[in-house]
């Protein structure tokens, strides 16, 4: 049998904390949450490797260090509702749990979300509401949000998101230049507007809902 237990600690002592990954709380979430469960047992082999896996068609698994860091830019103090973009099977939504005080985790595809439900169910991750609804509509019924996650690329940040934060809410996004080069981007919601900023650099495909929509003009 694998020690995935053994596994985590060697991503979290090589991916995450050289990435000044350093918060405790998310070192903690990291360590416990079995991210081989959150996979397709074809994919738990490669559960702690640091690249993007594609556990279903059109989702993405981000790897360790750019989901870590992510994480890491949300600075989530435990009373945030949060809402979770294209979770999948659901690895996402249980580490936010252990860090928010409530996940939306908005999942069209109804057998990734079971899938994701049965998960949480085993490791008592109570704070999760599963929502089926397409991603670019989020789930506006249960927000405004303190915070936004999208689990993959994306080539624009839909007006519809940004409905549905607060005032002062933030999103963690990675922006898509091509299909090879992305930076992650933290916006704050000031006035109804999104205002960004660049953390670092990071690639992950693009979820077919957030591709740009680019305008031609004839």
């Amino acid at each position: 049998m694998p020690d995935f237990a053994a596994r985590r600690l060697t991503m979290v002592d090589t991916q995450v904390r050289p990435s000044d990954v350093t918060k405790f709380p998310i070192i903690s979430a990291m360590l416990d949450i079995p991210r081989e469960r959150f996979l397709p047992v074809s994919l738990a082999e490669a559960a702690y490797i640091g690249e993007n896996l594609t556990p279903a068609p059109g989702r993405v698994l981000l790897d360790p260090r750019t989901f870590a860091k992510m994480l890491d830019a949300l600075s989530l103090d435990g009373r945030e509702l949060v809402l979770d973009i294209a979770p999948g099977q659901g690895y996402s939504s249980a580490v936010l749990a252990r860090l928010a005080q409530t996940v939306v985790a908005v999942e069209p595809d109804t057998a990734l979300a079971a899938e994701a439900e049965s998960a949480h169910a085993e490791i008592d991750a109570s704070n999760i509401v599963q929502v089926a609804a397409d991603l670019v509509e989020g789930a506006p019924r249960h927000g405004p949000y303190d915070a936004l996650m999208i689990q993959g690329g994306i080539g624009e940040f839909p007006v519809a998101l940004t409905d549905q934060l607060k005032d002062g809410g933030r999103a963690v996004v990675l922006f898509m230049q091509d299909g090879m080069h992305g930076t992650v981007r933290l916006g704050v919601r000031r006035d109804g507007v999104m205002h960004w900023r660049d953390l670092f650099n990071a690639s992950a495909p693009v979820l077919d809902a957030f591709a740009r929509k680019d305008n031609f003009v004839f």
